[in-house]
């Protein structure tokens, strides 16, 4: 298991999972029932075909060692496994969020904090 997984999301989001301690994931996490993350080799992609032109967003970086047994690596695109939490994010797992820069593309801002 890689040492750490990451989630993009709004910066509004980050801020209300801190106030209410975890983060419930977005309307289409709640729709797939699961809350959708990457890995290192997968976040950038996932950044430019998800969450390309918007801005205010911030990256999580997970310790994915603190999910327990909610956490599952599934088949989704293009047959890789990607991770996949079955329950609410806890803010005590995640060791870094990032906001991200809004005149930079969304995937170049998160390949540069990964560099």
């Amino acid at each position: 298991m890689p040492r750490v997984i990451y989630k993009l999301l709004a910066a509004a989001d980050w801020s209300a999972a801190l106030a209410q301690g975890s983060y419930p994931g977005s309307a289409v996490d709640r729709r797939d029932g699961f809350l959708h993350f990457s890995a290192a080799d997968q976040v950038v992609e996932t950044a430019a075909i998800h969450f390309g032109g918007q801005a205010g967003l911030v990256l999580l970086t997970v310790d994915p060692d603190l999910l327990g047994t909610a956490l599952r690596w599934e088949v989704s695109r293009g047959g890789a496994r990607f991770p996949h939490l079955y329950r609410n994010l806890p803010v005590t797992a995640v060791v870094a969020a990032e906001p991200l820069p809004d005149d930079v593309p969304v995937a170049e801002a998160v390949a540069a904090l990964l560099a």
